[in-house]
């Protein structure tokens, strides 16, 4: 850290409070890893809610919706990341930039936070912080923070096939935040979401869930079509005339042919 300081590359802003460096000069150096390494021994080192704060905003991404950490606040297992947000603020890892929005400071401290997690653990979390999410926002209107609740408990795919009480729910969730991805002319991200729900329906799903089947089907076929995935499509409209128990049920799926 100190051969850093001496060279320029790294040093403390005390007015914004938080580590700036010249990454441009550091890759030159070919010393990006030491960096990284002074993240994580620092971050190491922090009160256990800002680190817990900083591994469950690594999940997200580069930003977060407070509103967001929030929701996680209201579970006992997430309580403290509230208290940890404003620490890592303070403490110049996080930073607010824009109304409602937390964001890391650089890609390098969000690759530090996210390292902070041990490899074998890191899909178990994101499946856990997304079933809180999903367990808390049940029934609320969450705007787009459903896309995140989806993709996060999409990583936990293996655990959810071996609750047969999860797998529909996650379906209807994945097909809700595949329907706002259309709403939103997104046609590749509704693709993607579709067809994670359509992966957890039950084998006999067309005689239990038999509405939730046809529809997830269509969706698929309408998703796939649009983002020029015409095999895909063709593929789930041959599904719907064979599995459909009446003419009437294959009329919407008509108009894309």
């Amino acid at each position: 850290m100190q051969s850093l300081q001496s060279r320029g590359l790294l040093q403390y802003d005390s007015f914004q409070k938080r580590w700036v460096w010249n990454e441009d000069a550091i890759r030159a150096e070919e010393i990006t890893g030491n960096v990284l390494h002074l993240l994580s021994s620092k971050m190491n080192q922090l009160p256990n809610n800002m680190q817990l704060l900083l591994k469950v905003m690594a999940c997200f991404g580069a930003s977060t919706k407070e509103s967001v950490i929030g929701y996680l606040a209201e579970s006992p297992v997430y309580s403290g990341v509230r208290n940890g947000l404003e620490g890592a603020i303070n403490d110049g890892f996080v930073e607010v930039y824009a109304e409602g929005y937390v964001k890391f400071v650089h890609d390098k401290v969000r690759e530090a936070a996210y390292n902070l997690i041990p490899d074998g653990d890191k899909k178990q979390l994101h499946y856990n912080l997304g079933k809180t999410l999903y367990s808390i926002c049940e029934g609320k209107d969450v705007g787009n923070t459903i896309f995140l609740i989806a993709s996060q408990i999409n990583h936990g795919k293996e655990f959810i096939e071996k609750d047969d009480t999860l797998r529909i729910p996650v379906a209807t969730l994945n097909m809700k935040a595949g329907e706002m991805a259309l709403d939103g002319c997104d046609h590749t991200m509704a693709y993607y979401y579709f067809v994670a729900a359509l992966s957890l329906l039950p084998d006999d799903s067309w005689e239990s869930n038999y509405d939730l089947s046809l529809r997830l089907n269509f969706m698929v076929a309408r998703s796939a079509n649009s983002s020029c995935r015409y095999d895909e499509a063709e593929l789930a409209l041959q599904t719907i005339c064979k599995r459909a128990r009446c003419a009437q049920d294959t009329l919407p799926s008509s108009f894309l042919l």
